[in-house]
């Protein structure tokens, strides 16, 4: 076996050759959404496994190779990539890993140099670390993000988004169980036959194939009793890995509860007005300003498509626009706060108020200080804005134990279905409470 090629800092370059070798291993996050990743990228040539370990054998990975004061969310991903390696279900001599790198002030963009790191303790060292990131951080020569690959990512975000949106606010009230699974199983299906046929991410297409989406969902029969509606926001991983949160969507739904999760749409605009901001205030790079007003725009013109489809599909709560959350939290918190998920952690809790979703799940890693100041720091200035809501804010950590968790969440409830029952009682005849 030939010497692996290494960069800069010695770490192992995945190659032009890898490519047509390698399996790249990527950590789930959002099964909707990185399904159609895997299609695309599959699609694009490489070949992709998203991991679905998710015994407690990954979090004692996790601690075996990361300092247990890191990050929660590194432990989890570094833990579950690590324990994949181990059960010999993979050629390690064609094997590669994938880390998202966002380059700003969270510790997210040092989360590709503690997997190093781990490997080298566990024995894997010579297995290459592809960087994915739109910020020049690292190359890899047989791993190009391409225009058209980008422009495909997008549209399979968007598709995920609205899934997911609509699929949560089917499932609580189906008449036949599993009749929302079933949608989402088709529509998947569907948009990724299309995606294959290189169709599907036109602004066209987008419109239509949301359209058909929302039509399916519409389709199910549903009984609208009213239900405690929670919302769940917080640092990004955590907030949609069922692996890093415990499970908390689906204990949520066995408590009775609708859920409402914002999308990712919200937090990649969130990124990128981030880097138009920094221009504004420190300068920098003409062309990669640029490069993200152009990302902006083809950012915002994917969400007017998808929100002017949900305005024809009223039964459904439709997310609100991006520069409506900016103006959200004016006189609230400042812009400036935009490390981690910064200023929108906050914009989302007050949106999903807004719209009925005062009961609110704010997940954050211990120790997360964007999360702490701008989640669980802004607790008591929202409770005196809208006195209605109804916020807690729970830690996730390896030495968190469930039982508390989902105890602390419970007393949110009880409060939660106090409030529901008090408006049934006192709602019109015929008239459903929110």
């Amino acid at each position: 076996m030939s010497e692996p090629v290494r960069g800069g800092e010695g770490q192992v370059v995945f190659t032009r050759e890898m490519r047509d070798t390698h399996t790249i291993l990527v950590p789930m996050m959002l099964p909707i959404h990185f399904t159609f990743i895997q299609k695309l990228m599959t699609s694009a040539g490489y070949h992709v496994e998203i991991l679905q370990n998710r015994s407690h054998a990954v979090i004692e990975k996790g601690l075996k190779f990361v300092h247990n004061d890191t990050c929660y969310p590194a432990l989890v991903v570094i833990g579950q990539m690590i324990d994949a390696l181990d059960s010999g279900n993979y050629d390690l001599s064609k094997t590669a890993l994938i880390m998202s790198q966002t380059g700003g002030g969270c510790r997210a963009s040092n989360y590709i140099h503690l997997l190093r790191k781990a490997l080298a303790k566990a024995g894997y060292g010579d297995l290459p670390v592809i960087s994915a990131n739109l910020s020049g951080l690292e190359a890899n020569p047989g791993f190009q993000v391409t225009l058209p690959l980008i422009r495909k990512m997008i549209a399979a975000l968007v598709y995920g988004d609205l899934i997911m949106l609509l699929a949560n606010q089917t499932r609580p009230y189906e008449i036949a169980q599993g009749a929302t699974e079933r949608v989402i199983e088709r529509q998947i299906e569907r948009l990724c036959a299309q995606f294959e046929e290189g169709r599907g991410v036109s602004t066209r297409e987008m419109r239509q194939n949301l359209d058909q989406v929302a039509c399916e969902f519409e389709a199910v029969p549903v009984n609208r009793t009213p239900k405690v509606r929670v919302g769940i926001v917080g640092e990004i991983f955590v907030k949609y890995s069922a692996l890093a949160n415990n499970g908390l969507e689906a204990f949520l739904a066995g408590q009775g509860c609708e859920v409402m999760v914002p999308g990712v749409l919200g937090f990649m605009l969130y990124s990128v007005d981030a880097r138009l901001e920094d221009y504004k205030l420190y300068g920098g790079s003409r062309f990669h300003h640029m490069a993200a007003g152009m990302l902006m725009d083809f950012f915002l013109r994917m969400e007017r498509t998808m929100l002017d489809v949900l305005k024809s599909h009223p039964r459904f709560v439709s997310p609100a626009p991006f520069q409506e959350l900016k103006e959200m939290v004016s006189g609230v918190i400042g812009l400036g706060n935009k490390m981690g998920e910064g200023w929108l952690l906050t914009a989302e809790m007050i949106e999903l108020i807004r719209h009925g979703y005062g009961n609110i799940v704010c997940a954050q890693p211990f120790g997360c200080l964007p999360n702490h100041i701008c989640g669980k720091g802004m607790i008591h200035k929202l409770r005196t804005l809208y006195p209605e809501s109804n916020i807690v804010a729970i830690d996730y950590d390896a030495s968190a134990t469930r039982v508390n968790q989902e105890n602390r969440i419970k007393l949110m409830l009880a409060v939660a279905r106090e409030e529901l029952e008090k408006q049934n009682k006192n709602a019109p005849a015929g008239a459903e409470a929110k």
